[in-house]
């Protein structure tokens, strides 16, 4: 937006939509959504538990435990709001099994929910909750998304950390109900920290990343909160955010919509992921299981597998041949050549164990990739089997199972759930956590409430 006079810029529309929300705002299916998500990223932390990024991260923080009122969803310890935001979202997003936005290239609940549900101990009575923050946090992502994403994500930055961040501050903002002027203020901190670069895709640095963004947000709402000040051009000023970091596209169409229905957590949705990797492999992924099943095709008969997707389908697939389980999460050939072995990919696909078998090194050199001109969006990967006896079978998959177009089930985000607990150890509370987070009759605060003291209970063990 331009900065004339008598123009506001983009914090300010957002400042106004944010302070325009209330909890009368959302219907029952956009809440729902919200507590989906909080299920869903909340048991993909507590599955890396004993993850040794989540390891390092808690050793870190050590020094802290004891200094503040937030709490580390697994191990308890009270820490400063910031610092829980920054753990909790490394947790929700190191198993790279948390929920995506598609359009913005990027992750939202693993930076979303851990931010909100940091800042617990410092909401009013009177704020809208954990929906309103969170649908008001993906209303301003969305927006961005349809304008910058593309070209902001082939450039190089993390979109998750570097663009995500205006949305966890909006969100973070709505719940502790600054007025206009601090949101303003608070988004502008934000931009003088949004970070995150793609080339840490493949290490721990990827989910740190999502932890910066979620502790930065929480940092420049409660800093704004106490006054600290801000340009209000910060977003869209002649060397502002739009500039830096994205190609100076215009936002005033989008941003002249923000709140307007549908709302985009109905119009975009979230694609909640069945599997623990990339998802730019889900896709090909839920071709070569299909056609591995449908037609009986043993591993050890394929001759060669061709995957070809959309254009820029392979910008975050950087480790054809990685050399570990965690850059396994990136490489199209490791995930697929695992999955026609064991007709799966879980958790375990990536440990040490399951990576270092000579029976997948050798089928991944069977696998090779290739990207098709045309559009970005639609996202799709058509998935072709040689069979050593000349055979051939082909599959397009354009909409993944656990899509917005075709989300998992409540069942199945229960059993997805229950095996995250289960493999942390904690199978005992994962039926009464699960149920009340879902369960439409009970208040936000119990539902929210559980993601944090739960885990205390001696069944959980």
């Amino acid at each position: 937006m331009n900065q004339k006079e008598n123009v506001i810029s983009a914090g300010q529309y957002i400042a106004r939509f944010a302070c325009g929300l209330s909890s009368g705002t959302l219907n029952d299916q956009q809440r729902k959504i919200a507590y989906r998500s909080l299920l869903d990223t909340f048991c993909v932390a507590v599955a890396a538990h004993r993850d040794p990024t989540v390891n390092l991260a808690r050793q870190y923080m050590l020094d802290f435990s004891g200094n503040g009122n937030a709490v580390i969803w697994v191990s308890g310890e009270k820490v400063p709001a910031e610092m829980a935001a920054w753990c909790n979202a490394i947790a929700s997003h190191v198993l790279d099994y948390d929920d995506v936005l598609t359009p913005m290239r990027a992750h939202v609940s693993a930076i979303l929910v851990p931010a909100l549900l940091a800042l617990q101990e410092k909401i009013l009575e009177t704020s809208p909750g954990f929906a309103v923050s969170y649908v008001a946090g993906f209303e301003v992502m969305a927006k961005f998304s349809r304008v910058m994403a593309l070209n902001h994500y082939t450039k190089g930055w993390h979109s998750t950390s570097a663009l995500g961040i205006l949305g966890v501050t909006v969100a973070c903002c709505v719940l502790l109900e600054l007025d206009e002027s601090q949101i303003v203020n608070a988004l502008g901190l934000a931009v003088a920290q949004a970070s995150g670069t793609r080339e840490n895709f493949g290490s721990m640095a990827k989910s740190f990343q999502a932890g910066i963004c979620a502790s930065a947000a929480v940092r420049a709402t409660l800093l704004a909160q106490k006054g600290f000040t801000a340009a209000p051009t910060a977003i869209d000023g002649p060397n502002g955010f739009m500039r830096l970091y994205a190609d100076q596209e215009d936002l005033s169409h989008v941003l002249s919509t923000l709140g307007q229905y549908p709302l985009e957590i109905d119009a975009m949705g979230i694609d909640q992921k069945k599997y623990p990797c990339c998802y730019a492999i889900h896709r090909a992924l839920d071709g070569v299981i299909g056609l591995s099943r449908d037609h009986s095709i043993l591993a050890s008969d394929i001759e060669s597998v061709i995957v070809l997707t959309s254009a820029r389908g392979r910008e975050a697939l950087i480790k054809n041949y990685p050399m570990n389980g965690l850059q396994g999460k990136f490489s199209m050939e490791y995930t697929l050549a695992s999955a026609l072995i064991d007709q799966c990919v879980t958790m375990n696909t990536y440990t040490e164990h399951l990576f270092n078998r000579p029976i997948v090194k050798n089928l991944m050199l069977k696998i090779k990739l290739e990207e098709a001109d045309g559009p970005v969006i639609p996202r799709w990967s058509e998935v072709t089997i040689c069979h050593r006896d000349g055979r051939q079978w082909t599959r397009r998959v354009q909409v993944a199972h656990g899509d917005a177009p075709d989300p998992l089930s409540d069942e199945e985000l229960m059993t997805k759930s229950f095996d995250c607990f289960k493999y942390a150890g904690f199978s005992g509370c994962a039926d009464l956590i699960a149920k009340n987070i879902l369960d439409a009759n009970l208040p936000e605060k119990i539902r929210t409430a559980v993601c944090l003291e739960a885990l205390k209970a001696d069944e959980c063990h």
